[in-house]
């Protein structure tokens, strides 16, 4: 194949990489481009999102990551073609244009972004030009983990304990790409990344959040938390203590591989690591979920739940979101995601139970909330944490089950650390 071309959408690096290494393989020619994609950007709520301003300086650098591979390689140098509008029209076209043999992308499980694939791949394919997705942001996918009688699981347990037994140092090799990359073409002249400001978007408060952005950024995190890996299963709920990882937005845009981390995880062992690399099966687990069963989208997994009359209250809605509930560790968790897009795995249950379980309001209110705000917004994941938690999905607590704000915060906040620092109204008030 003479030429290629590679889309890149939620797996901004250019290491371990898949699509890219297939594409380096089989053609010799590869230009790389990323879609700034009005499908998308038009439909959210501000101009001022950080999951924009996050991916924009992402691209930046996987532009020039790849100039500086292409030319260590001995070529041309490289970079990524930007453009601005809907991905179905921008891919077909650029790929006519550089008059490319196929495009090659890693694949997407979300209902509209395999909707929109399969857009893509018919207007390229009435064009002559073929395409090909591949596996990469996720260890095991769709059908790759069945139960017995060859159905997807609805409960995480079997699903873990099935997914161990399959994985293997096939599933965790890594995609080799700098061997390949004198193959990597140069962008056509006067190709650009547009500003922030080009594309209708506005700086954030990003620059001033610990959540250092690109490849570079997910790997001072990702070196850090193999530090405090050994610890992770005793301070993982504690959301005052640095016990997590905070590489959940780098795993939700690719700037970092499951291969990688899940295979070191897995070399390493130990009781930390162990908890970790289940918190990793769980995403697959939902992402499979989400594969299966696309209702879960708009609707409960399990039918009979849709049934339930939630209250209406919108002023009661309002609170949460505001943080104005009376309960300190449910305002303190909504205030940190109001303020930095981030909130702590163990508060978004307790969060999430309360809306549910406590005010009686729609898990759905909750998770397009929790969608608009989160950094690391990830559909299949958010979608069945809050089903977990509202006991209308698979494998979900059952109803009786509450996340008790109070007790909560008597065990995983015993100082009040976390709820002074994000309720300084409450800074004077004895722990007691």
């Amino acid at each position: 194949m003479t030429s290629a071309l590679v889309w890149f959408r939620r797996d901004l690096r250019c290491v371990d990489h898949a699509a890219l290494h297939h594409a380096l393989r089989f053609a010799r020619r590869v230009y790389c481009v990323f879609v700034f994609d009005t499908d998308i950007l038009d439909a959210l709520p501000e101009r001022r999102d950080r999951r924009v301003e996050f991916i924009h300086a992402s691209v930046a650098e996987l532009d020039a990551a790849l100039g500086a591979m292409s030319l260590a390689a001995g070529g041309d140098g490289a970079g990524v073609i930007v453009r601005h509008g809907r991905a179905v029209d921008c891919v077909p076209q650029l790929a006519t244009e550089l008059g490319v043999g196929k495009v090659f992308a890693n694949r997407d499980y979300e209902p509209a972004a395999v909707r929109r694939d399969n857009q893509v791949a018919a207007l390229l394919a009435a064009s002559g030009i073929a395409f090909e997705d591949f596996k990469d942001q996720v260890i095991f996918e769709r059908d790759e983990v069945l139960t017995q009688t060859r159905q997807p699981f609805s409960v995480f347990t079997p699903y873990r304990n099935a997914w161990l037994r399959q994985l293997d140092d096939f599933q965790l090799q890594p995609y080799p790409v700098q061997k390949y990359a004198v193959r990597l073409a140069p962008k056509p002249s006067g190709e650009r990344l547009p500003t922030l400001t080009e594309i209708g978007f506005e700086s954030t408060n990003l620059r001033t959040l610990d959540l250092p952005t690109g490849m570079n950024g997910a790997g001072r995190l990702w070196k850090e938390f193999q530090a405090r890996i050994d610890r992770y299963r005793e301070r993982r709920d504690f959301p005052a203590h640095k016990g997590v990882s905070y590489l959940s937005v780098h795993l939700r845009f690719g700037t970092v591989s499951i291969r990688e981390i899940a295979g070191y995880a897995r070399r390493h062992g130990g009781e930390g690591a162990d908890t970790w690399l289940a918190e990793l099966i769980w995403r697959d687990f939902y992402h499979m979920v989400l594969w299966h069963h696309p209702h879960v989208v708009e609707h409960a997994f399990r039918p009979d739940c849709d049934r339930i009359e939630w209250d209406d209250a919108p002023e009661l809605f309002a609170a949460w979101c505001e943080g104005r509930t009376g309960y300190p560790i449910v305002d303190a968790a909504m205030r940190q995601l109001n303020l930095t897009g981030y909130m702590h795995n163990r508060l978004r249950m307790v969060a999430a139970s309360f809306l549910a379980k406590d005010l009686g309001i729609d898990w759905r209110l909750g998770e397009r909330y929790f969608a608009r705000q989160l950094n690391d917004y990830d559909l299949a994941a958010n979608n069945g944490g809050w089903q977990w938690a509202a006991s209308t999905g698979c494998d979900a607590q059952p109803y009786f089950r509450i996340f008790n704000p109070v007790a909560q915060s008597q065990k995983f906040d015993p100082q009040g650390r976390f709820i002074r620092r994000y309720l300084p109204e409450l800074a004077r008030v004895p722990d007691k």
